[in-house]
């Protein structure tokens, strides 16, 4: 599954989001708050602005829980004092791990994401270590239906999809930063089923494992999208789906 998130895959496949609706949205309220704090309140000139009001509508967000975390971010309803900030380091099998935060206290969070590394045979590293692996692109997955997929796949590549993976229940598709926008605007007016639309960091090489580590992979990215300060978590590592079934 190089050039695609296996972790992303999982999660969606496990609805593991949507069985923590609380979590997913402080998580939105955090990303309208900073995203509105740094390019204001509008969404028609913030584009990352956009995409938050997005995802929040498509989570279900209450209307007024996302204009409050606007005049939140715009100093309306009183600053606030988060900061956006990267780890890397490196999980069992020497696969690479991304963790992006937003906190009000570096002290607390580093010391949450070092323990789950540490937990779980792993060890945070230095600013840069594993991101070179990666690009940031648009990754948006789509309900699976019965579709037409060579027509599907030509459509996709007028749209500027770069790259798919089909599972029994979603359709993955890749695509560039430029090329996002449109290419989610065309799914929705083709009157695909969203599951989300994300900008995400892609690895460039994935790495197999199985076993122990397999099962420690798992269970200290689980953690780690459990702390609160965590926004999204990145990964290269690749396991079967039959040893996945068996973990879960």
């Amino acid at each position: 599954m190089s050039g695609h998130s296996k972790w992303s895959s999982i999660k969606h496949k496990k609805g593991a989001l949507d069985a923590k609706r609380g979590k997913i949205f402080t998580k939105l309220i955090r990303e309208i708050t900073v995203a509105a704090r740094d390019g204001g309140g509008d969404p028609d000139t913030n584009p990352r602005l956009r995409l938050a009001l997005l995802n929040a509508k498509s989570a279900n967000m209450p209307k007024d829980t996302s204009e409050r975390a606007i005049k939140k971010g715009t100093g309306e309803l009183g600053g606030d004092s988060l900061v956006e900030l990267t780890y890397e380091g490196y999980g069992p099998g020497g696969t690479a791990v991304i963790v992006e935060v937003m906190t009000d206290n570096k002290n607390r969070t580093v010391s949450e994401i070092r323990r789950a590394f540490s937990k779980y045979g792993g060890n945070l590293g230095e600013s840069g270590c594993v991101s070179w692996n990666f690009d940031r692109k648009g990754q948006i997955f789509i309900k699976n239906s019965d579709i037409d997929e060579d027509v599907f796949f030509e459509k996709l590549l007028e749209l500027g999809a770069e790259d798919m993976s089909y599972s029994s229940e979603s359709i993955e598709i890749i695509t560039s930063i430029d090329d996002f926008d449109n290419l989610r605007d065309g799914l929705v007016s083709e009157n695909h089923e969203l599951i989300s639309a994300e900008i995400s960091m892609i690895p460039k090489n994935s790495i197999k494992i199985e076993g122990k580590p397999a099962e420690h992979m798992l269970k200290m990215l689980e953690t780690l999208e459990e702390c609160d300060d965590v926004q999204n978590v990145y990964s290269n590592f690749d396991i079967d789906d039959e040893i996945i079934e068996a973990i879960a």
